[in-house]
């Protein structure tokens, strides 16, 4: 899932830290990268675009890659709507504001389908960088409802939506939302170059 990064539009709580344009171009650069790493033949990556018609229509991303609208609602609604219409069979959506997301992660959380209904891919704050599900989003009118998006709550909410389901969860790993997780980010990524 991508929002196209226009100044105001997107990161915006990293953007009353360090700037919506600096955020934007932040997300940019990071969405670039992850694209570019995590093509691989196993899988068949698609973009849910947001806003519907212009990231139809954007320059900003890969023009090889196909494009579905996120349409309307809050992230429930449109994840769930994305994994309803996708074709049957196995289905990650991930976010593309997680820096870490490497093929080894995306494969583990398909793998991890094979004996569960669905997956997740928890973030270190409480949320969720990864829901996969292994045929199609339950039919279920509360699938991702009543989710408090954007608190520490996130992921046990998502959880309670899928009673009585298989459900796994796949590595955690670190989105960057505010000025406080870009830091950590820059500083776990100096250390890791320096050893």
């Amino acid at each position: 899932m991508v929002k196209e990064p226009r100044p105001g539009r997107v990161k915006t709580r990293l953007g009353r830290d360090i700037g919506m344009v600096s955020s934007a171009a932040w997300f940019r650069r990071q969405s670039a990268a992850l694209l570019h790493r995590i093509r691989d033949p196993r899988w068949h990556l698609v973009l849910a675009v947001s806003p519907d018609r212009e990231g139809q229509l954007s320059r900003v991303w890969p023009g090889d890659l196909p494009r579905i609208p996120q349409g309307h609602g809050n992230l429930g609604d449109r994840m769930g709507r994305i994994m309803r219409n996708l074709p049957p069979g196995p289905a990650c959506i991930i976010g593309a504001d997680i820096p870490g997301i490497q093929t080894r992660h995306i494969a583990d959380a398909f793998k991890a389908l094979g004996a569960h209904e669905a997956v997740f891919g928890p973030a270190n704050d409480g949320g969720y960088w990864l829901v996969g599900m292994k045929r199609a989003a339950p039919s279920s009118p509360s699938f991702l409802q009543n989710v408090r998006w954007s608190t520490e709550h996130a992921l046990q909410d998502s959880l309670n939506t899928l009673p009585g389901r298989r459900v796994t969860t796949v590595a955690t790993l670190s989105d960057v939302d505010t000025v406080t997780d870009l830091l950590a980010l820059r500083h776990t990524t100096s250390a890791s170059q320096s050893s």
